[in-house]
C-alpha cells in the first residue's frame, strides 16, 4: 500500500474519530438535560472516575500507554461536561473576570452565577445550590487573595481544578466622557494596584469597589459622566459602554490564578497538583523539619504561602502547593511523615495542573 493511500485510510479513521465524539457529547447533552429534570448535579466524580478505569482497562488490552488515552479522554471529558450547561458561582457582577475564567474552564455552555463576596460563592457550594464556584486565588503582579485562603481554612470544599487567565485591564466610561473630563476611577483594589503607572498620570481619585465589571455597571447606572472604571473589554460590551484606553496594565505577565472549588476532588490524571495547608510548632526548625519531607520525597513544591492563625500573635497556617496528587503512594507517604511535624494538616485537594 502506498504512502498516500495510507494517509487516506488515516483521514476516514480520523473522520471516524470525530463523528463518535460528536455523537458522544450529543448524548452528553442529553443526560445534561435529564439531571436538570431530576435536580441532580451535573458534576458526577465517582462516575468519571468509573468511566476513566474503564478506558484504562480498554487501553491495556491494547497495548496503549494508559496515562496519554487518559489524558485525551479527560479532554473528552470536559466537552461532554460543557454542554450539560454546568452551573459556576463567582464573586461579582456579569462580565467580571471570575466569570471569564468560569466560561474558559467549563465552556460556553456553562451558567455563571454571580454572588456579592467570597462567603457566598463557599457557602452556595456547599449547600449544594450549584455544582461548583470558582474564585481568585493570587495575581501575579498583587500576590494572593487572603480573604479566599482564609475560606479554604474552614470550608469542607475541595479545589478540584485550577486555571491561569491573562488579565487585560481596560479603562471604560459613558459614551459621553473622554480622558479629559475624567476624574474620579472606580475598580477593585486588586485591579486599581495593576494599573498604578497608567492611572498614576492621571492625577484622578481612585475608589475602590467590590469589583471591575460592578464597577462599570456602577457607572453606567448611576450616569456617572466624570467617572471611568477598569474592567474587561467584555464587560465594557456588556454594559454597552466606551473604552477609553486598552491594556493598562503596568506589566503584560498580568494572570491571576483561579481555583475550582466543588464537594469532592479530582481523581488522579498523572499531571496533578495539591494543594494542603498546615501548622508547626513555634520553635526553631520546626518548618523546616516539616519541608525537609517533600526534598527527601524529591517532591517539587510550587508555592508556600503563610497566613496568620488568628489563634495566638505571630503564629502562623502555611499553605503549600506540590506536584502530585494525594493518591499517588509517594506523596501519600510523605502527607503521613509531615504530620508528624505539624499541629494540624488539612489536604484542600488534588487537581489536575492548568496547561
Amino acid at each position: 500500500m502506498s504512502l498516500e493511500e495510507l494517509r487516506n485510510k488515516i483521514d476516514g479513521t480520523d473522520e471516524q474519530i470525530v463523528r463518535l465524539i460528536a455523537e458522544r457529547i450529543r448524548q452528553s447533552q442529553e443526560i445534561g438535560k435529564e439531571k436538570q429534570k431530576q435536580g441532580k448535579p451535573i458534576d458526577d466524580p465517582s462516575r468519571e472516575a468509573k468511566v476513566l478505569a474503564h478506558i484504562r482497562e480498554i487501553a491495556r488490552t491494547l497495548n496503549l500507554e494508559e496515562k496519554e488515552i487518559e489524558s485525551i479522554y479527560q479532554q473528552i471529558i470536559k466537552s461532554s461536561k460543557s454542554v450539560q450547561g454546568t452551573v459556576v458561582a463567582f464573586q461579582g457582577e456579569i462580565g467580571a473576570y471570575s466569570e471569564e475564567a468560569a466560561f474558559q474552564h467549563f465552556g460556553n455552555a456553562a451558567h455563571a452565577k454571580p454572588c456579592e463576596n467570597f462567603d457566598d460563592v463557599f457557602k452556595i457550594v456547599e449547600q449544594d445550590e450549584v455544582s461548583y464556584g470558582i474564585v481568585p486565588i493570587e495575581n501575579s503582579l498583587e500576590g494572593s487573595i487572603s480573604r479566599v485562603y482564609d475560606l479554604l481554612l474552614k470550608s469542607s470544599l475541595k479545589v478540584c481544578g485550577e486555571l491561569e487567565l491573562r488579565i487585560v485591564h481596560c479603562l471604560i466610561a459613558n459614551h459621553e466622557a473622554n480622558l479629559d473630563t475624567i476624574k474620579k476611577i472606580y475598580s477593585h483594589p486588586q485591579a486599581l494596584g495593576q494599573c498604578q503607572t497608567f492611572l498614576r498620570h492621571l492625577n484622578c481619585e481612585l475608589i475602590p469597589t467590590y469589583d471591575t465589571a460592578g464597577s462599570v455597571k456602577l457607572i453606567k447606572e448611576k450616569g456617572i459622566l466624570d467617572g471611568a472604571a477598569v474592567a474587561s473589554a467584555r464587560a465594557a460590551e456588556i454594559y454597552g459602554m466606551k473604552i477609553l484606553a486598552r491594556e493598562i496594565e503596568d506589566n503584560p505577565n498580568n494572570f491571576t490564578r483561579f481555583f475550582i472549588l466543588a464537594k469532592n476532588d479530582s481523581p488522579p490524571t498523572g499531571k496533578d497538583k495539591t494543594s494542603i495547608v498546615f501548622s508547626v510548632k513555634h520553635k526553631p526548625g520546626a518548618l523546616y523539619g516539616a519541608l525537609k519531607e517533600f526534598s527527601d520525597s524529591k517532591i517539587n513544591l510550587t508555592k508556600i504561602e503563610s497566613r496568620p492563625t488568628r489563634q495566638k500573635a505571630w503564629e502562623y497556617n502555611f499553605y503549600l502547593d506540590f506536584e502530585g496528587h494525594h493518591q499517588d503512594k509517594i506523596v501519600k507517604d510523605t502527607l503521613d511523615r509531615l504530620e508528624k511535624h505539624t499541629l494540624f494538616l488539612k489536604v484542600l485537594g488534588s487537581y489536575p495542573k492548568a496547561m
